[in-house]
């Protein structure tokens, strides 16, 4: 997967929970590297921070409905 494009809605939920977590965890130190190298020096697509950033947010979204779907059970 390129790392501007976007994550689907139907590849999240098809994800299981562990991979979830592992894909957070993994795109979080994408996106610090990410913006380490912005800092450092110019970046040729600045948006991909951007495309990170929502991606993160996305997975764990799905995560947190994921959790309190087994609670109410």
């Amino acid at each position: 997967m390129g790392i501007n494009k976007k994550i689907n809605h139907e590849d999240i939920k098809q994800m299981v929970t562990e991979d979830l977590v592992v894909k957070i965890a993994t795109d979080k130190a994408e996106l610090n590297k990410i913006k380490f190298g912005h800092a450092v020096t110019t970046l040729d697509n600045p948006g991909s921070i951007r495309v990170k950033r929502r991606d993160i947010a996305r997975l764990n979204t799905e995560l947190t409905n994921r959790k309190k779907e087994n609670k109410a059970k």
